[in-house]
């Protein structure tokens, strides 16, 4: 412990990862930490978005599972009945009890719990409002975690029931019969995806020319190719106008004066920042045209005293990269050791069936020069464990540097590939070679040997 130092009183402006994480490493410092939290510990990410959208995944994946009996000689199963009532009603009943551990976990740490509204007053002063009263609180450093909510189009406005964001559709009582998601990044492919498989007729409208844009390419088409197998109707190049509620459903029109009917709408077209109304200017904080705090890459704003993290920066909207930034901003604040926060290293998913995973460099940082690298791509078809488990489609990607050989990053499409991507992250992260990656034990069979094996080929091929 920091003997005979003064305790340095912190201040932390929201519960999701990017604040509770950082409240546990600060009290761990021996500060005097006091969380706000307007909406509920865990935040965005377990009360609204993450931890309710992977859920429901979860669900559509045991209706999928049990559509794949014949094929392993089963015979037919009678297709599970769904109660999309009972599916929110765990969906919610989980995301409430991961809160309550958030909750038990801070009080454990010693970290004061505030619930309420705060804004700055100056760099080192927050005036808090709850139940009508309002009270001051000094801090010697403060954290901005107030993340973002989804954006809401003046022409598309969601009411709750018909029209909805990804936020509301825990409230649905039944499964909507037909569905029109619109946007296709990733939020948008996730649900269309989940609500194919749960039993509903699903139109996906894209601006873009494709499914998943900002994914790899090899890998959006992937899943572009298997939702049109399971009959997602796909519209690219389909920018919506407006969606409006009719006698007994929505319409959606686009740009080109295209009507598409459904029962609900699902508005997935990005996020914004929660940064109003919270005395950023009275502080000297800048942020950015959109709203966004800026932050270096240990989490200071321009403001001296004063760190963001999570969504409200806009760096990556990813919980895991919103509680590095937390924990980072507090060892900064409180003089532990400290490392930058590398962005390269970070993995994602997207929670797609089957899923993508992504690590490192990209294919597109590849075909532009910006990096000098070779690639191998295997497909998973030939995978021992793969025919198994009746897996038909996804790959594994791994790019390593020209010469050295260092894996750079990797794209793992295929079922769990959360869990497939860590050993290209480890690889990563530690800058091992292929020849180290190739060397390492895998099972045999399992879909982790495709990783080895593509680094076999990378030595061969150099």
């Amino acid at each position: 412990m920091h003997h005979n130092v003064p305790v340095t009183r912190v201040v932390i402006v929201g519960g999701g990862p990017g604040g509770y994480e950082a409240a546990l490493v600060a009290a761990q410092l021996g500060a005097d930490v006091t969380l706000v939290s307007r909406d509920g510990l865990g935040g965005s990410t377990v009360l609204t978005d993450c931890v309710p959208s992977k859920t429901l995944v979860a669900a559509a994946e045991v209706v999928s599972t049990a559509g794949q009996t014949a094929r392993m000689g089963l015979g037919e199963a009678a297709s599970p009945a769904v109660d999309l009532g009972q599916v929110n009603a765990r969906i919610k009943a989980l995301a409430q009890a991961q809160s309550a551990d958030i909750a038990r976990g801070l009080e454990a740490a010693g970290v004061a719990v505030v619930v309420g509204k705060a804004h700055l007053t100056s760099a080192s002063e927050l005036v808090v409002e709850r139940a009508g009263e309002s009270h001051t609180l000094s801090a010697d450093a403060v954290l901005i975690a107030t993340g973002a909510r989804p954006r809401i189009s003046e022409s598309a406005k969601p009411d709750g029931e018909r029209i909805l964001t990804w936020e509301q559709v825990y409230d649905l009582p039944e499964l909507p019969s037909r569905l029109i998601v619109v946007g296709s990044g990733v939020t948008g492919a996730e649900f269309a995806g989940a609500y194919r498989a749960l039993g509903s007729e699903v139109v996906l409208v894209s601006s873009r020319d494709r499914v998943l844009p900002g994914e790899d390419a090899d890998a959006a088409a992937v899943i572009e190719e298997v939702f049109e197998r399971r009959g997602i109707t796909v519209m690219p190049r389909s920018r919506a106008t407006s969606a409006e509620r009719t006698a007994d459903g929505v319409v959606v029109t686009l740009e080109d004066g295209r009507r598409v009917e459904g029962s609900h709408c699902l508005m997935a077209i990005g996020s914004v920042p929660n940064t109003d109304n919270l005395g950023l200017a009275a502080a000297g904080v800048k942020t950015t045209d959109a709203g966004f705090i800026d932050v270096d890459k240990v989490s200071r704003t321009s403001t001296s005293g004063v760190y963001a993290a999570g969504d409200c920066t806009g760096v990556l909207m990813l919980a895991s990269v919103a509680a590095m930034q937390g924990r980072i901003a507090m060892w900064h604040a409180l003089g532990d050791s400290v490392h930058a926060l590398n962005l390269h290293t970070v993995s994602s998913t997207v929670f797609t069936d089957p899923e993508i995973a992504t690590v490192g460099v990209t294919q597109h940082d590849v075909d532009a020069g910006a990096v000098d690298a070779v690639v191998i791509r295997l497909p998973l078809a030939t995978n021992a464990r793969a025919k198994m488990q009746g897996i038909d489609d996804g790959f594994v990607k791994v790019f390593a540097r020209t010469g050295s050989h260092t894996v750079l990053g990797g794209v793992v499409v295929a079922p769990r590939a959360s869990e497939l991507i860590f050993p290209l992250t480890l690889a990563v992260e530690n800058r091992l070679t292929v020849d180290q990656v190739a060397s390492t034990f895998t099972i045999y069979p399992s879909l982790t040997g495709s990783i080895a094996e593509a680094a076999r080929r990378l030595h061969t091929s150099s």
